[in-house]
């Protein structure tokens, strides 16, 4: 009775090993240790488009692509010298071949045995083409995200771009709204004070005119009447700097190339400007040139240039003093420095000197706007050159103005 029941025990496992070959939906086949195939089930037929007798004792390579079987074969007698339990190709992309010639992806697994009739290899074989595809969608689709979320990367960084455009838009028009209260403020501190003394001066030397009327008083009214002429220059002086400055600031002022004599110019505006020197003071011209004295700029540019120069020299000089003009022309070149023997500029000063309204601290009794300089740097710049200039206290200052000889 133990005999029967092992038996019919035996015979079941048998039953049930063989309903697994043949159900399974992963494809099973058997090879001997010489690689060929010796039984394999319907899912390795519909797998591979072969028969069961298309595959009987035919080589394993037979379900290898061409390309692959050599390779394969190497692999093939590796495994035979130490078989064990193992899957394929770790790592790598493994591919089978139909008998239409085409191929798809596959994961095998292999599990040598023995029995009475030799040494044998199971492949467990499994299609992978529909997982690879995913997989190729997902690797398509991580991309197509990548790139949309570079794209969006893209808009938000130029989207901050423009936010950042606009705050500096913002910050730029506040501060030159600040400026221009700073600036009204300035004017209105500049004008009551710079205006205030040459009118006290106008109406004051006005009444004492009218007291001298006879001949014998002649040279008083000569002298009140210079102090009023003086005292309506200087109204027209601070007036002209303050229009100068806000046709500037509008982009107003625009560069009218003609060509002329330096030389002329200079000699004119030293006619009109001695009129304006204190006592003794004389102006100095010296002029060399290559051969000829013409130039190719803005007269008038070059023209206020000179003459706020020379102004801020006379004013800041000392009776007796000499202005001396110095005017080189080069071949491409216009050099131009004016010296003065005046109060100088305090070295922690200098570095303020072109600011807009800025008065030196040596020259605060001096009347004066603080705009000339500032006004000449943008002349110079309109023409595309460049001024310096070196300062000492008490011993004097000089510009030196570099231009383009032809615009």
């Amino acid at each position: 009775m133990i005999a029967t029941k092992i038996s019919i025990a035996e015979k079941d496992m048998l039953n049930q090993v063989e309903a697994i070959f043949q159900y399974a939906t992963e494809a099973i086949l058997i090879t001997n240790i010489e690689g060929n195939i010796v039984k394999v089930n319907p899912s390795t037929e519909m797998m591979f488009g072969y028969t069961s007798a298309e595959f009987f004792n035919q080589p394993i390579e037979l379900l290898i692509p061409d390309r692959l079987k050599v390779k394969h074969e190497a692999h093939r007698k590796m495994f035979q010298e130490c078989p064990h339990a193992r899957s394929m190709g770790a790592n790598l992309d493994l591919y089978g071949r139909r008998k239409d010639g085409s191929e798809f992806p596959v994961e095998v697994s292999l599990s040598p045995y023995s029995n009475s009739q030799g040494s044998f290899v199971i492949a467990f074989i499994i299609d992978t083409s529909i997982r690879k595809k995913a997989e190729a969608q997902l690797i398509a689709y991580k991309a197509e995200l990548e790139r949309e979320v570079e794209e969006r990367t893209m808009i938000l960084k130029e989207a901050i771009h423009k936010l950042e455009q606009t705050k500096d838009e913002l910050d730029n028009s506040l501060k030159r709204e600040r400026e221009v209260n700073s600036m009204k403020s300035r004017f209105i501190s500049i004008a009551s004070h710079e205006f205030r003394t040459p009118l006290a001066t106008v109406l004051s030397s006005l009444s004492l005119v009218e007291k001298y009327s006879n001949m014998q008083e002649e040279e008083k009214r000569i002298k009140h009447i210079n102090r009023i002429k003086a005292s309506v220059r200087n109204l027209t002086d601070i007036l002209n700097d303050f229009l100068s400055l806000n046709r500037l600031e509008e982009g107003k002022v625009l560069v009218n190339i003609e060509t002329f004599n330096l030389h002329d110019l200079i000699e004119s505006l030293m006619q009109d400007l001695q009129g304006i020197c204190k006592g003794g003071q004389r102006i100095v011209l010296n002029f060399s040139d290559n051969g000829h004295s013409m130039v190719s700029l803005d007269k008038t540019l070059i023209r206020n240039i000179i003459i706020n120069l020379v102004s801020n020299a006379i004013k800041f000089s000392p009776e007796n003093a000499p202005i001396q003009i110095q005017a080189n022309l080069g071949e491409n070149e216009v050099f131009i420095t004016v010296t003065d023997q005046g109060i100088g500029i305090p070295e922690a000063d200098q570095k303020h000197l072109f600011e807009r309204f800025f008065r030196s601290s040596n020259a605060i009794e001096i009347q004066g706007t603080g705009l000339g300089l500032s006004i000449v740097l943008h002349y110079v710049n309109l023409l595309k050159g460049t001024i310096k200039f070196k300062s000492k206290v008490n011993e004097g200052t000089t510009f030196y103005v570099n231009l383009p000889r032809n615009f």
